[in-house]
């Protein structure tokens, strides 16, 4: 897969990109990012890539010509799936991650000042997306979070392929409790069953915690997933039990 970042900051990113499983993507050479500052595509003396918007208002929009030209050049040789980062946008999910991760060229528009000129997100981008309902102060953050979620889906990342399909989210649920050595901490002791080697009794275990936690923490997920006979008894189950 290749990723190209289209941001006036591309220092924000050397951190992030040099670390963790990000870097060990690169060195496997399962991605190739590539971090660009549109600035350098503006086509005026002083390099500006915002004015004042018409019709008055206040902050400044950014110009429609730096970032279509940006995208010309990064697109040349094949079509690319192009983001714009922006509050407006579609919710982002695990699913959309999901779905990103089967793409061959990934392009994220990061705005910054008071918004983009309305033609880059009519004509120019194919996806909006927002990670939240709030606001931050540039694109950059929620482009290192979409990087981050889509890179770790690919074949040969993560060193155990299971990690990503056991996931919060993946399953439409939320992940089981974990365990690790010692059995005993302090007198807080693992689940028998975890330590039982019965692993349908392990599996089965899991799929009751993950459902219990999602109905716990998350309820709202609930209306969305497909569940079992089974987990409906469950289901009803914890719901007796919170009467």
């Amino acid at each position: 897969m290749k990723i190209d970042i289209l941001t006036l900051f591309p220092n924000m990113f050397t951190g992030v990109l040099n670390e963790s499983i990000l870097k060990k993507a690169q060195e496997k050479q399962a991605v190739s990012i590539n971090v660009v500052n549109f600035r350098e595509f503006a086509d005026n003396r002083h390099q500006t890539v915002d004015d004042y918007p018409y019709g008055g208002g206040a902050g400044m929009v950014l110009k429609p010509q730096p970032i279509f030209d940006a995208v010309a050049h990064l697109t040349k040789e094949n079509d690319a799936r192009i983001i714009l980062l922006c509050p407006q946008g579609e919710r982002y999910t695990q699913k959309k991650a999901e779905e990103l991760a089967k793409e061959s060229h990934l392009i994220l528009i990061c705005g910054h000042y008071e918004g983009y000129d309305e033609r880059i997100r009519e004509h120019l981008v194919t996806d909006e997306i927002s990670i939240g309902d709030y606001v931050l102060t540039g694109g950059e953050l929620g482009a290192m979070v979409i990087v981050d979620s889509v890179v770790r889906l690919l074949p040969g990342v993560l060193g155990n392929e299971a990690s990503s399909v056991h996931d919060s989210f993946s399953s439409g649920l939320l992940e089981h409790p974990q365990y690790t050595r010692p059995a005993d901490f302090r007198g807080l002791k693992v689940p028998e069953v975890l330590l039982s080697g019965n692993h349908r009794l392990i599996d089965e275990w899991r799929q009751k915690e993950s459902l219990r936690r999602t109905f716990l923490r998350r309820p709202d997920l609930l209306a969305q997933s497909e569940l079992t006979d089974k987990q409906k008894k469950w289901l009803e189950e914890f719901q007796k039990n919170e009467r």
